[in-house]
């Protein structure tokens, strides 16, 4: 099984980190307040981030009253980033594949995830890894890139726009081909794995959860007026996909 570690790569993470360093980013302005707001009580629980990145969200588990939270990430970069400014006594960070989160003993009250699972081969068997981690009535968490965002195969522009630029809508294409897509953003050859909105929700519960909720991402017309160049096509396409779940 394939393990892309591309934020190790200098060019990419120095991207990444200068995009999350500007606050007005599709992460924290989109991605975090929906996943937060999915979150269930924290104090006492024992929490498992997989794809930690930079420790932004262990760290805010921790401050929102979590015993323990172990991060874990494949990016030695990531790691050292957040190692150095997200750190905690009841924070654990561990170089760990997601591929590889089988290895971990323990056990679990919530286990959450941010848009890392766009890079996994096998989804259905990560799920099933994922519920094995986890304690009777634990919770699951996470975010992805819509799947209409991730059927962009790099062929044609994103969106149809006029003369001057402006998104008239979102180009859809190739939705129902399901397999990695390969494409040439920030660095060359930038790879994810697309699928179908229904083969996401059939792997979930295949291995074993109950859905509680979906959302998809969504943006104030007040933001996408004040910043059109950036979120100007957040009308047209929903970037996220967002799922709670239970384990059955």
């Amino acid at each position: 099984m394939s393990r892309q570690n591309v934020y190790d790569d200098e060019t990419f993470f120095e991207d990444f980190r200068k995009s999350r360093e500007n606050k007005v980013n599709f992460n924290d302005c989109i991605e975090t307040p929906i996943l937060f707001g999915m979150l269930p009580d924290l104090k006492g629980k024992a929490v498992l981030d997989i794809g930690c990145g930079m420790g932004q969200h262990a760290k805010q588990f921790a401050d929102m009253g979590a015993a323990s939270v172990l991060g874990t990430d494949i990016s030695e970069k990531m790691l050292a980033y957040a190692r150095a400014h997200n750190s905690a006594d009841n924070i654990t960070y561990r170089l760990l594949a997601m591929e590889d989160i089988g290895e971990i003993t323990e056990r679990f009250d919530l286990v959450t995830s941010s848009l890392v699972f766009d890079y996994a081969e096998d989804f259905g068997g990560l799920m099933r890894t994922i519920r094995g981690l986890m304690k009777d009535g634990a919770e699951f968490v996470f975010s992805m890139s819509h799947p209409i965002v991730t059927a962009w195969d790099g062929v044609y522009d994103r969106y149809t726009r006029t003369e001057t630029g402006e998104r008239l809508y979102a180009n859809l294409r190739n939705y129902c081909l399901e397999g990695p897509r390969k494409v040439d953003w920030v660095v060359n050859g930038y790879e994810c794995y697309h699928r179908t909105v229904s083969t996401l929700i059939n792997d979930l519960i295949a291995a074993g959860f109950v859905i509680g909720e979906c959302r998809e991402a969504h943006l104030s017309d007040e933001m996408r007026e004040r910043y059109p160049a950036l979120f100007g096509g957040t009308i047209h396409r929903p970037e996220f996909i967002f799922f709670r779940c239970r384990k059955a």
